[in-house]
């Protein structure tokens, strides 16, 4: 029975000729005589940039060595059933595994399905090209560039399907350039070429909706067992291959609690400068997933760790040894991961407004020793803060407005009295700016006045906007007020 599977799993046809590859190109072929215009239309939709790889495709002795230790684990010993599956990403696989293409889902949803987890979406690999899966889906669109992907939409759920890639050639279609960097990688294979495009070992496992099995090629199930992150292959040019493979191993490690195996540690020290390359705009995305997915604080310590923090955030590193600063940043990475866990709304400008204001107070005290108001100086401190940050991380300017109103808070909190105090409170991020208030003064600024007196006028009676005196005796006196007796125009003749 094992034998079976695993001929299943690499597309061995049986002697009687009923092995999945026949089936895959019998359905295939029925599916074009069925729908010939739609066949022609994705010839042409097809771009001359993705190719599947010729076969057989040589394999390395270390991959040779890994094919060996190849398990397919029946349903009876892995625990992961479909009503843990979400119905969209079962509708996808089920479709696909219809038309006669095969269909895993993988990545991080089985690891996460494995460790009793909840996934946080689920990510599907076929042997069908991006151009199928748009032919299978009304409800899909074809993505990206350097990786082509479809993406199927069921409402607000997206199923990412990607097609199995192998290993690359000198084609327009797979891309490096001179430090090993992916450019392109869009040569596709079959699932056991598919598994060296992955980078951890505990995220290159398949589960096969044809037969409920996991299958394992390079020994990702061990690594689960013993909660460790191993990079497949040479971890050098795993790492060269894209840099922000460092920034995921840290934050798998801060999310699941696994350890950095010690091959690929020690690269990370060495040859974090590799991120320099990366866009600013996907080093956003990655800053996105480190901080807020519930583990911020520890994908802080983490960063620091492996000195890569440097390559997001360089201005925040030189203020770190301060005791007050790392409090503060302590601090609202623990607000943030408290909200994540309760389901609380947050925003990326909270986080970046507090990663940044040390910086921002040092330039901003510069400006004050020239002679700018403080409030002046916050502002100006700001524009040139920001215009040296996102080249590193691209923050969106709808996040640096609510970054600047924070900050700009801050200076207006010495307003107790008078229409400027109403206009404080009335602000529209307010609470955003006392929340950051309230965090300063728990670190240790000398703000802890300002917190408390804030904190009174909102659970106290509402100030009135003229400011100090008798409210009671000027709504009386209001009150007592002859009105002014309204004119008639005289009648027209």
């Amino acid at each position: 029975m094992l034998g079976w599977l695993k001929n299943r799993v690499l597309g061995v046809t049986s002697k009687n000729g009923g092995g999945s590859t026949a089936r895959n190109q019998t359905s295939r072929g029925e599916r074009k005589k069925q729908g010939g215009s739609s066949s022609k239309r994705n010839s042409r939709n097809r771009t001359s940039n993705t190719q599947r790889a010729p076969h057989p495709v040589a394999i390395s002795l270390n991959e040779t060595q890994h094919h060996k230790q190849l398990r397919v684990i029946p349903r009876a010993e892995h625990g992961i059933s479909r009503t843990q599956i979400d119905d969209a990403a079962l509708k996808v696989l089920y479709r696909l595994n219809k038309a006669g293409f095969k269909a895993c889902l993988v990545g991080g949803a089985v690891r996460d399905l494995l460790l009793k987890r909840v996934p946080k979406d689920f990510d599907v690999a076929t042997d069908a090209t991006p151009e199928e899966v748009a032919d299978l889906f009304r409800n899909c669109r074809l993505i990206g560039r350097r990786f082509r992907l479809a993406h199927v939409q069921f409402g607000r759920m997206i199923i990412e399907v990607a097609t199995f890639r192998a290993a690359h050639d000198n084609s327009a279609a797979a891309r490096q350039n001179a430090e090993g960097r992916i450019l392109r990688d869009n040569v596709y294979g079959d699932i056991s070429e598919d598994v060296w495009r992955r980078d951890f070992g505990a995220n290159a496992l398949y589960y096969d909706i044809s037969n409920f099995s996991v299958i394992d090629f390079v020994g990702g199930m061990e690594d689960i067992q013993q909660r460790r992150l191993r990079l497949i292959g040479d971890p050098e040019m795993r790492y060269r291959e894209d840099p922000v493979r460092m920034l995921r191993a840290v934050r798998f490690s801060a999310k699941l609690g696994f350890s950095i195996d010690e091959s690929c540690r020690d690269f990370i020290y060495d040859q974090g400068s590799l991120l320099l390359d990366i866009p600013a705009a996907r080093l956003y995305e990655e800053a996105l997933k480190l901080f807020h997915s519930g583990h911020a604080e520890t994908s802080l310590q983490g960063l620091r760790e492996y000195r890569l923090l440097q390559y997001l955030f360089p201005s925040v590193v030189d203020h770190l040894a301060d005791p007050v600063t790392s409090k503060f940043l302590e601090l609202a990475m623990q607000s943030t991961d408290n909200r994540v866990q309760n389901d609380q709304p947050i925003t990326p400008a909270f986080l970046f407004a507090a990663l940044l204001w040390p910086e921002l107070q040092q330039i901003a005290q510069k400006r004050v020793d020239e002679g700018l108001p403080y409030s002046i100086a916050i502002q100006k401190a700001a524009t040139s803060l920001l215009t040296e940050q996102v080249r590193c991380v691209s923050i969106p300017k709808r996040f640096t407005t609510v970054m600047r109103d924070i900050w700009a808070l801050q200076t207006r909190f010495a307003y107790r009295k008078g229409k400027r105090m109403q206009a404080v409170l009335e602000h529209a991020k307010f609470r955003a700016g006392y929340d950051f208030l309230c965090l300063r003064a728990k670190a240790g600024e000398p703000v802890q006045d300002d917190c408390d007196w804030w904190t009174q006028i909102q659970v106290g009676p509402k100030p009135s906007p003229a400011g100090s005196g008798d409210t009671d005796t000027h709504a009386a006196t209001t009150r007592n007020r002859p009105g002014r007796r309204r004119r008639r125009r005289p009648p027209r003749a």
